[in-house]
This record gives structure tokens, sequence and C-alpha cells, in this order.
């Protein structure tokens, strides 16, 4: 029988750590969810989060937190690996295929490396064993908040950028191609077989519908939509 008193090795919360929790975004809290289906543990970790400065929203099974409408505004997932029917590496790859910016934190009390390695190979920020560590769990909740934040940052970039490329037409794919790996507007001309005077104009065209101020702007667009080489079908 797990106990509370096995939860955490107790350990001061420092003005450092408070820092480094503080600094890892300006747009407010960190938003935990805690999955921890013994309601001891799961009380004793929310209240330990809190503490830290977290806001925390506890769950005592991987479906409550899935059926949840709040499950893609959490900044890190923190989850007992054994849980009941969907066990910590099944919520893990649920989360990878449908909120692929989502940072999970294991804990257990069950020591099994060939099971942390593998959580790790798959993407978990960490792998903690009880009674874990208070700095080494802060720590791992503020890198995975981090890189959460990170992640839907630049899922919503790439998202709003999509929707941009979609107003280009046919043409203007093609030039917006070959301008972003370098040429010149003579030499997409030669490429594409018109004047440079029509890219010229295809080019102000594709930097007022991608909302771009620069040539670098474009590039940079360019390399969120993994755009490389320009398609073959021309208008």
């Amino acid at each position: 029988m797990r106990t509370t008193e096995t939860l955490v090795r107790p350990q001061s919360i420092t003005r450092e750590n408070v820092h480094d929790i503080k600094t890892v975004s300006t747009t407010g809290r960190i938003r935990i969810a805690i999955i921890e289906d013994e309601e001891s543990v799961r009380n004793a970790l929310v209240f330990q989060l809190t503490t830290a400065g977290f806001e925390v929203v506890a769950y005592s099974s991987a479906e409550e937190l899935l059926e949840s409408t709040d499950v893609k505004d959490f900044d890190c997932v923190v989850a007992d690996i054994y849980l009941p029917r969907m066990n910590g590496l099944q919520l893990q790859e649920e989360l990878n295929r449908t909120i692929p910016y989502a940072s999970i934190v294991f804990i257990t009390g069950h020591g099994d490396l060939s099971l942390g390695m593998h959580a790790m190979r798959q993407g978990a920020v960490d792998f903690l064993e009880k009674p874990v560590d208070e700095k080494a769990l802060l720590s791992s909740i503020t890198r995975g908040a981090q890189l959460s934040r990170e992640r839907r940052a630049e899922q919503f970039q790439r998202i709003k950028v999509e929707e941009l490329e979609r107003s280009l037409t046919s043409r203007e794919h093609e030039v917006f191609a070959l301008i972003t790996t370098g040429l010149l507007n003579k030499q997409v001309g030669a490429e594409l077989g018109t004047t440079e005077r029509t890219v010229k104009a295809h080019r102000a065209s594709i930097m007022t519908k991608m909302g771009a101020d620069s040539l670098a702007d474009l590039v940079r667009m360019a390399g969120i939509l993994q755009i490389h080489s320009p398609s073959k079908t021309l208008e």
C-alpha cells in the first residue's frame, strides 16, 4: 500500500526554484494535470505542487483526463505510470497522437529501467522513482512546461502560416518555393519560363497574402511549411 509519506522526499522550495518556475513563460501560471489513482497520494501531490506555485487539476485515471475539456490546456502532465485500465504508457501514446505538444513526467513506486527508457524514448520529460526528490520533480515539471509551451506556440504558428498559404495560387506556390531558396527574380523567371516583371508581381502578391515584411519572413515561413522544392504543376 502506498502512503503519502513515501510520495516525496521533503525538501524546501528555494527562491531559485520559484524563480525558475516563474520565468518559464510570461503567459500565466504553469498548469499541471496530476493523474494518480490513489487518493492520498493524489492529494499530497496537489498540495505540494500548489504550494510551489502551480495551477493544479487532479484526475484519478487517464481516461478522466482525456475526457476533460481542459486536456489541451495543460503545460505538463504528471502521471503514475501504473494506472488502472489505461496505463501511463498508453496515455503517453494517446497524447503523442492527439496533443503532440503535451509534456509528461512519470512517477512510479516500482522502478523499472526498461520501462523508464521506453517512456523517455517516446518523449517523456522524466521518469522519477518514489520517494520523489522534490527538487527533481519541480525541475522536470518546469522543463516540461517550457517544452510544451514552445511546441504549442510552434503548432499555432504553423496553423496560421498554413491558412495563409492556402490563399496562394498554384503559380504563386511555385514562385514562393523558388524565391525562398535564394534565387533572384530573373533566375525564377528563367526556371518558370516567364518574365522577371511577372515574377516581381507574383512576389509582391505573395508578400501581401502571407503578411510578410521581408524575404527573410518568407524564408522563415517556408521553413515552417517545410517547402523545399517547387511543384511540377503550374497554373
